[in-house]
């Protein structure tokens, strides 16, 4: 499959939404000049413990922090993110943008989320800083998976958390992270969408990601025929890939307040409500 190159992308595009399975709600949240979206929306899932009917996941992507984001945006997220008080916060990736980004600040700026949290790596912080990061968010008590994955106890089962590394920079191993995982209640964490295809087939795995910013260039009939020639049709959304679903934030970076900006692409806070489907 041909690789996704975001610059390829945004230079083509120079020159809608796909709808969960249920209603999506749509938030504004502005702090002075900072903006984000809030988006509610419900995932069924025949894989999902009974106990776990009703679990909410908080999801933040591709934050860019440093000049790729205003830090009131984060903070103000954040601040949101501990409002609707989700029962786990998952971070897939990009916290930063180049290596000459301040890696101190991710700590810093998410270490006051007050739910459980996990996380993976993007490209960005392959090709930044990887080590200091993972040690940074595992300072301030998050568990960053790197083909791993591990458990959290929930109404008395075990909920299982799987992190695949980053398939942009060939990081992913997918067996590997998969390696001892219960079937059962599981969310799949990984940057790039299109490493949902790789996940066991047919298995009704909930996987969240980011990485295209929603298209960042979102143009009607454009943007969406652009992804799939790169091999990415999944870009913003919920999607069935394989018998499983995906989620796509559309990443909390640039935009207003930088120097890149959107284009009916806000960033966006994902609050997910998981429901048992009975088979």
């Amino acid at each position: 499959m041909p690789s996704f190159s975001r610059r390829k992308l945004l230079r083509a595009l120079a020159g809608s939404t796909i709808a969960a399975p249920n209603t999506v709600r749509a938030e504004r949240k502005q702090v002075d000049h900072e903006y984000f979206e809030m988006t509610r929306l419900e995932i069924w899932l025949t894989s999902l413990d009974p106990a776990h009917d009703g679990m909410v996941l908080g999801q933040l992507s591709d934050l860019h922090i440093g000049n790729g984001v205003p830090d009131g945006r984060v903070i103000s997220a954040v601040r949101a993110m501990n409002e609707a008080a989700p029962d786990l916060v998952m971070l897939t990736g990009d916290f930063v943008t180049t290596k000459r980004d301040p890696t101190e600040r991710v700590p810093q700026l998410l270490g006051s989320l007050k739910a459980p949290s996990y996380a993976v790596l993007g490209n960005h912080d392959h090709w930044s800083h990887p080590t200091e990061l993972r040690t940074g968010l595992e300072k301030v008590g998050m568990t960053v998976l790197q083909n791993e994955n591990t458990h959290f106890r929930h109404r008395g089962v075990d909920f299982t958390v799987i992190g695949v590394d980053d398939s942009t920079t060939q990081h992913d191993d997918v067996d590997r992270a998969f390696k001892g995982a219960t079937k059962g209640s599981r969310v799949v964490l990984t940057h790039t969408p299109a490493c949902a295809q790789k996940l066991p087939a047919w298995e009704d795995v909930l996987c969240l990601s980011g990485h295209t910013h929603g298209g960042h260039w979102d143009v009607p009939g454009l943007t969406s025929g652009l992804f799939k020639r790169v091999g990415q049709p999944w870009y913003r959304g919920y999607y069935p890939v394989r018998g499983n679903q995906l989620f796509v934030n559309r990443g909390l970076g640039f935009g207003k307040g930088t120097r890149l900006p959107r284009i009916n692409s806000d960033p966006e806070l994902t609050l997910l409500t998981l429901r048992r489907l009975e088979p």
